[in-house]
């Protein structure tokens, strides 16, 4: 990374006031570089070409985020509403983690970029809604070369007007938002999105009430539970590209056991980024004893022949719609005569629970339908005592959970847990409807250490996961590409080294 990268006073909204643009912009403590000759900054000032971009066309999501809007602003008549992106984060000293929008924000604009504020103001039939954002990067003061977050140093912004062709909003400069929103009437209702931006927050303090604005939150997370048709076609391209990833995984698996799970998390990641926008979450890439945590991101751990590798990944668009897929795969290309027995239970679980998935139908009942099947097994396997408890009674009391730990399921889109904030009743007590995506992936986890169970069994872990959506006569895997009966992954494994 290049040196004299120095603060930024001009790109951040929590700083700047507008008055401050003509003052000059202060360089890193420990800088090679010391002031700015008149020279130089007269120079920089000029001789640069005119790149504003002309005859855009709007986003595909543009329409989409538009009847997403109408919506939002049906169900909060005479209100404000703000909604946030979010600011960079500081990873260590003057390097910041890569910027993620609000999926509330992205939802209801398109538009993925740090800083910016959506604005919903009542009118007498509605909202009129406002986009501020930063416009490009001032040359008139130097932003654009000394500032850390100038044009120069992270790339090109949008100017107001390319952002008001591609997204079909009206867009202002954020740097004057929280000034512009405050001296707006204090007796109108005002709601925001917490947790993305304090200082607006604080601007806003009078005018808020916590109760009120986790409603907003609460409607904008259930307004995502049913995928509209461009939403479907983000999430059918996730999967794609997951797939892909997967199939790069078994043909490198040579490479992570000379090296570690790190070796799979990379490759994977490798696809992510060239597919779309990054990995959806952390790549749980879990060989051996470590399949049996659930979350097991710190991939630091060997990659033996004769053990299985549990690999929950996803790709996330650069839409940043995700998938979200497992599959347990035997290392060295052959399930043992344990695993296979393991897996096939899992396997014939997962079938139950995606014939469950149908319009109509409860949410609940594909969670239901597998652990049924899970439950059924442990009893035939005796690691349930059947003289004692049956079917029934185990899952009335949950028994089977000591081993399938996990729910079999969740709502799935712009985060990996989609909706998570919904309401009880539009999500996990609703019935299904086309256009919902979920995910059905049930699980048998033997612990190392768990001495309940015949020695031979510790130490295994299973899921199969795989992304379902809800048609109207049924439903549709959108990850079918990859196989998931044991000898469909034995012989696509052995395809692959092959």
């Amino acid at each position: 990374m290049t040196e004299d990268r120095t603060p930024a006073v001009s790109a951040n909204p929590e700083g700047l006031a507008a008055e401050q643009d003509d003052q000059p912009i202060k360089g890193r403590k420990n800088g090679l570089y010391g002031e700015v000759s008149d020279e130089l900054a007269a120079s920089m000032k000029s001789g640069w070409a005119d790149t504003e971009l002309r005859g855009l066309e709007p986003v595909a999501q543009a329409a989409y985020a538009a009847e997403r809007r109408a919506k939002l602003s049906a169900r909060f008549p005479g209100e404000r509403l703000v909604i946030p992106a979010g600011h960079l984060r500081v990873r260590a000293n003057d390097t910041d983690y890569p910027f993620r929008a609000a999926s509330e924000y992205v939802h209801l604009t398109g538009d993925q970029t740090e800083d910016a504020v959506l604005v919903a103001e009542p009118t007498g039939d509605g909202h009129d809604f406002t986009l501020y954002l930063l416009p490009r990067s001032d040359r008139e003061n130097g932003e654009f070369w000394l500032d850390g977050h100038g044009e120069l140093w992270v790339g090109r912004r949008h100017s107001l007007e390319e952002a008001e062709a591609l997204l079909g909003l009206p867009a202002r400069d954020v740097r004057k938002a929280a000034e512009e929103l405050a001296a707006a009437t204090s007796a109108l209702p005002t709601r925001i999105v917490r947790g993305y931006d304090s200082d607006l927050e604080e601007a806003l303090s009078g005018v808020l009430d916590e109760e009120h604005d986790d409603e907003l939150k609460v409607f904008l997370s259930g307004l995502r539970l049913v995928k509209d048709a461009w939403e479907i076609g983000e999430l059918r391209a996730a999967c794609d590209a997951t797939v892909k990833g997967f199939t790069d995984v078994v043909r490198e698996l040579g490479q992570a056991v000379a090296t570690s799970e790190r070796w799979i998390e990379g490759t994977f990641w490798r696809r992510a980024r060239v597919e779309g926008n990054d990995v959806g979450y952390g790549s749980i890439c879990a060989a051996g004893p470590h399949a049996t945590t659930l979350h097991w991101v710190r991939n630091d751990g060997e990659v033996r022949p004769g053990e299985l590798l549990l690999l929950d990944a996803g790709v996330e668009t650069t839409s940043l719609y995700t998938a979200d897929v497992t599959r347990t795969l035997p290392i060295n290309g052959t399930f043992s005569e344990l695993q296979r027995k393991i897996y096939d239970a899992v396997y014939d679980a997962q079938e139950a629970g995606i014939a469950a998935v149908r319009p109509g139908g409860r949410f609940r009942d594909f969670h239901d339908a597998a652990q049924r099947v899970l439950a059924e097994r442990l009893l035939a396997w005796g690691l349930l005592d059947p003289a004692v408890y049956d079917v029934e009674k185990v899952l009335e009391l949950g028994l089977q959970r000591r081993w399938t730990l996990h729910g079999t399921g969740h709502m799935l889109g712009l985060d990996v847990h989609d909706c998570a904030h919904a309401r009880r009743e539009d999500y996990v007590d609703a019935v299904l409807e086309p256009g919902v995506v979920l995910t059905v992936e049930p699980g048998l986890y033997f612990q190392q250490d768990d001495l309940t169970v015949p020695e031979e069994y510790r130490g295994i872990g299973v899921r199969i996961e795989d992304d379902i959506l809800v048609t109207a006569d049924g439903n549709e895997n959108l990850s079918a590409g990859l196989p998931r009966r044991a000898d469909e992954v034995e012989a696509w494994m052995a395809q692959l080294a092959g």
